[in-house]
Parts: structure tokens; C-alpha cells; sequence
């Protein structure tokens, strides 16, 4: 079973470098800004639907002074989700070895709506949204559940993140993990689970 996050590493991560435009966009330290509004995600509980989209932009405009509308912020997150076609062709090569491939991902309502453009779902047998699970990747519980659901042991997964805090705890629950850096160290990792795909 092979766990992939989302934003990093099936695709490009649209919410930091969005978040990065947005700032400099408005003329503001994008480092200082980021920290806002990962603040805002992750304590007032947008990542985990305690929060609506609204609810955050208003909150960010409030704390930092940003301009533009919801969609027009929104916007600036979107475009900068480019999947890898990369990876999503490991991902159809995995599944041909039925190998089974999951995503785990702490996005919001954004992670559906970038299916509905670009159908990316349909290649994994399960999608776990922090939004819609009320837990994010801080939480390190949310690995207990993930595996709970997929009916398999926590030794029996491959999770895949870009962030190192986020492998530490999946480690630290007994899943087998890859740090992803780049291209080429990622694929000879993966060699060392699943030579055949590499």
C-alpha cells in the first residue's frame, strides 16, 4: 500500500507558492506571511473544516491586510496545482502491478475541486482529506485511522511527503516512508520498495 501526499508531491505545491504571490503581490514579506496564514489554516481549523473559505480569506485579509476577492486569491492558489504527469503515470504503473495507491493530503475543499478538473481520483483506491476528516498530518492519530480504514497494519504502508515533520510522525507510527526532495532521489528510493516500477 503506497500513501501519497497531495500539494509536493503528486503535484506542485500551489498553496505555499500561491500564498507566496499573494504576498508579494501586496508588498509583504513573504516568509512572515506565509507563517499568518499556515497559522490560520492549521489553528483556527481551516485544513480541518472548522473553517469555511470565507471564514479564512476575511481572517487573512484582517491579519495582514491583503487585497482581492475570494476568487481572485483563490485563483492565485489553483493554478499553482500542477500535477506531475510523472508521478501520475507511477501511480498507473503501480496500480497495473495492483499495487494499491491512496492519497493522504491536508488540503481543504480545494483537493475536490481540482479533481473535478482534472479527474486525478480515479487512479487511487482511497482519498483521505483532512477537511473532511476533522484531522490533519499534525495529528498523529490520523495514520492510526488511515490504516484502520484501509484494513491493512501501519508496517504494511509506503507514505509518501514532502514534509519532514509530517514523515516523522508516520515513522514514528510504524509506516515505512519516503521524504520526497526531487525527481531523481525519489524514484531510487522507490526502487529500494518496488524495483519494477522504476
Amino acid at each position: 500500500m503506497i500513501l501519497f501526499d497531495f500539494g509536493g508531491v503528486l503535484a506542485e505545491e500551489g498553496f505555499k507558492n500561491g500564498l507566496v504571490a499573494i504576498a508579494l503581490r501586496n508588498g509583504l514579506n513573504p516568509e512572515k506571511f506565509l507563517q499568518q496564514a499556515f497559522a490560520l489554516t492549521f489553528k483556527r481549523g481551516y485544513v480541518t473544516g472548522r473553517m469555511d473559505e470565507a471564514a479564512f480569506w476575511q481572517a487573512l485579509r484582517e491579519q495582514t491586510g491583503i487585497k482581492g476577492s475570494d476568487a481572485e486569491l483563490r485563483a492565485e492558489i489553483l493554478l499553482r496545482f500542477e500535477l506531475r504527469p510523472w508521478m501520475i503515470e507511477m501511480v498507473k504503473r503501480l496500480r497495473e502491478a495492483r499495487v494499491r495507491c491512496a492519497i493522504l493530503s491536508d488540503q481543504t475543499n480545494w483537493l475536490n475541486e481540482l479533481n473535478e478538473k482534472h479527474d486525478f481520483f480515479r487512479w487511487f483506491d482511497k482519498v483521505f482529506n483532512s477537511y473532511h476528516m476533522g484531522k490533519s498530518k499534525q495529528d498523529p492519530s490520523i495514520f492510526d485511522d488511515v490504516a484502520k480504514a484501509l484494513q491493512v497494519a501501519p508496517e504494511q504502508i509506503l507514505f509518501i511527503d514532502d514534509s519532514s515533520e509530517n514523515i516523522e510522525r508516520a515513522r514514528n507510527k510504524g509506516l515505512s516512508t519516503i521524504l520526497f526532495k526531487d525527481k531523481e532521489s525519489f524514484m531510487q528510493e522507490l526502487m529500494s520498495f518496488c524495483s519494477f516500477c522504476c
